[in-house]
């Protein structure tokens, strides 16, 4: 076991009669750190971090998160209580008929009382300018407030760690910024996935690429912000 939250040990995964999207993959998320993982598109950055939480299971290698490593539905399900994904397509993580339910949702499936819940929706909806958004229909909103709304799930579980795939999508500059200082703030260990170079300089606090299945050390000019 070692002191990093998320550890690939020479993981490798395949989809189905496909070539290895990962081949011998190394990876480590400390507490702490914000790491941006950038590649190609198909080099394996979302792949990553559904292994991360079992969506996946690699074809090879242990995939170790928060001190153990996970094999079994069982173990994964701990880690998704734990770890917050952000999907990609915002469509795939909202399927209640409000905005309220769907950040609901995810602190009331991990047994917190009703009333706590609810302040936590007011409170993480706020704080991403969404006040006033609780009673709209979600398959209403526009592709930009959809993104918000979707990290408004994963941000109103409190997770010790959050997996983002590409958060700022969609977003226009004045959205994006106030996303990034939203991230800033927060406490927890990240993985952002981004093609915004712009964005991971000011956030990481490193950076990765993925390149022909493994993770390379990327450098990357980090702003004032990404200490």
């Amino acid at each position: 076991m070692t002191g990093a939250l998320v550890t690939f040990h020479d993981v490798s995964f395949a989809y189905r009669h496909g070539r290895p999207v990962l081949a011998g993959c190394d990876f480590r998320l400390e507490p702490g750190e914000r790491v941006g993982l950038v590649g190609a598109n198909g080099s394996g950055k979302t792949t990553l971090l559904a292994l991360t939480v079992g969506l996946l299971r690699p074809t090879a290698g242990d995939v170790e998160v928060f001190g153990r490593v996970r094999r079994g539905e069982a173990d994964f399900r701990e880690v998704r209580g734990r770890a917050g994904l952000l999907f990609q397509d915002a469509d795939d993580q909202l399927f209640c008929p409000t905005v309220a339910e769907d950040v609901a949702f995810g602190p009331l499936n991990l047994g917190k009382p009703r009333d706590e819940v609810w302040r936590i929706v007011a409170q993480t909806l706020q704080s991403l300018g969404l006040a006033g958004y609780e009673d709209r229909i979600t398959y209403q909103l526009s592709g930009g407030e959809k993104r918000l709304v979707a990290l408004a799930t994963v941000l109103a579980m409190q997770p010790e760690v959050l997996l983002l795939d590409e958060p700022t999508s969609g977003l226009d500059d004045q959205v994006t910024e106030r996303v990034t200082e939203i991230l800033l703030r927060l406490p927890q260990a990240m993985v952002l996935v981004s093609h915004d170079r712009s964005f991971l300089k000011r956030i990481a606090t490193r950076s990765v690429q993925l390149k022909e299945g493994r993770v390379e050390t990327l450098v990357l000019e980090v702003g004032s912000d990404g200490r």
